[in-house]
């Protein structure tokens, strides 16, 4: 069964060629496309998509907002935004009303095919600035002493996860951590990107989580990586 999908973006031009590189991949199935938010109940009602890829910024109804519409009606629904901002406060308020994953409009194709197999799959996909980006707000609210997370996270002891990881392994989370994508951890230990893929596999199914994002919060937690 291919996985169908609805593109809602106000971009024509935008919309298209995020189409076009959906469709290289032959097990995806663009059903339906919206130009605004306002849109989306229709659509997902009409097309009943496997997952939904939102523009955030739209002129009626804001993807964000379209989210929250989507997910209270259909609380399954798998959304991913797209956006130009990487912000941390962006971040977490699609993901508060239910997004499943945040992309940043200068992705590459592979990142798009990637997120929208892990979402369909039933994870979430962020994308890796983003990631970096919500680290770093960990960090930031270590430095500043705030109790909530100093009670939580401060004074952690970074030890390698080695009964569970291998050494090449915790290369690959703490690099995940540092928000590489899967081909600059590739160039950064002069591995193929086949192999990343493979060792994040391996990494997620031992720590028994279901996605990336999943991971690095796990470790983050655990004191597995370094927040830098």
């Amino acid at each position: 069964m291919a996985t169908k999908i609805v593109i809602i973006d106000d971009h024509q031009l935008f919309r298209e060629g995020v189409k076009r590189i959906l469709e290289f991949e032959k097990s995806f199935q663009v059903v339906a496309e919206g130009d605004d938010g306002s849109q989306a109940l229709d659509l997902i009602e009409e097309h009943q998509p496997d997952v939904v890829i939102m523009d955030i910024n739209m002129p009626q109804i804001n993807g964000v907002e379209a989210t929250g519409m989507i997910t209270e009606k259909y609380q399954d629904a798998k959304v991913i935004i797209l956006s130009i901002h990487d912000d941390e406060n962006y971040v977490m308020h699609a993901l508060q009303t239910g997004a499943r994953g945040y992309l940043l409009k200068e992705m590459d194709a592979d990142a798009l095919i990637e997120a929208v197999k892990v979402v369909a799959d039933g994870g979430s996909y962020l994308h890796p600035r983003v990631t970096h980006n919500l680290v770093n707000e960990y960090r930031r609210l270590l430095a500043s002493g705030e109790e909530a997370v100093s009670s939580g996270l401060r004074g952690i002891e970074i030890r390698r996860p080695l009964h569970l990881l291998t050494r090449r392994e915790c290369e690959v989370l703490q690099m995940l951590a540092d928000g590489k994508s899967n081909r600059g951890i590739g160039e950064a230990l002069y591995i193929s990107e086949k192999t990343v893929k493979n060792h994040v596999s391996n990494i997620l199914q031992k720590m028994n989580v279901n996605d990336r994002t999943q991971a690095v919060v796990v470790a983050i937690k655990n004191g597995w990586v370094e927040v830098r």
